[in-house]
């Protein structure tokens, strides 16, 4: 690799585009291309080659390798971030799966909270009104016994006063 200053060509910006096969739009694939000469190197970064271009810079060979290495690093940068957003966003997605999920089964199990709780109040309703016919029975075989008693009692007086 020489060192050497390569002269690059004066552009009208404003009338004068640049060619696609100078450079592409993909920063990674610009940075990543084998330079051959220092002139085809310096044409491999669209940016260089605007600001080269469009006010007349002279710049060193190794100076392009190294923006381009830079665009490159920066490239790459942003992929891991990016990588890594698209992790914790992944790691969000399954942490509210979960909870969906959670949720979900605390529904099932509270609906079959309900439905016991429904069986047993009427088990109970069925109980309460159980006991009150018990008791309902109860009330008429005591008035049925109370009515023994008087009749016990009129006969009992009756045979009183018939033996005296």
């Amino acid at each position: 690799m020489r060192d050497e200053l390569v002269r690059c060509r004066q552009v009208n910006i404003m009338s004068e585009r640049v060619s696609p096969s100078s450079s592409t739009d993909n920063d990674r694939e610009d940075a990543e291309q084998e330079p051959g000469s220092a002139e085809e190197h310096v044409g491999t970064s669209r940016v260089t080659e605007l600001l080269a271009a469009g006010f007349g810079f002279v710049m060193s060979a190794e100076a392009a390798r190294n923006d381009a290495e830079q665009v490159r690093q920066v490239a790459e940068d942003a992929r891991d971030v990016r990588d890594q957003q698209r992790e914790a966003l992944e790691t969000i997605r399954q942490e509210q799966e979960q909870l969906r999920h959670t949720a979900e089964t605390a529904r099932a199990v509270n609906e079959q909270d309900r439905g016991a709780a429904e069986v047993a109040r009427h088990a109970v309703v069925n109980g309460v009104g159980a006991t009150a016919d018990i008791l309902n029975t109860t009330l008429e075989q005591m008035k049925v016994v109370e009515e023994m008693r008087r009749t016990l009692r009129d006969i009992r007086d009756v045979h009183k006063l018939d033996s005296n």
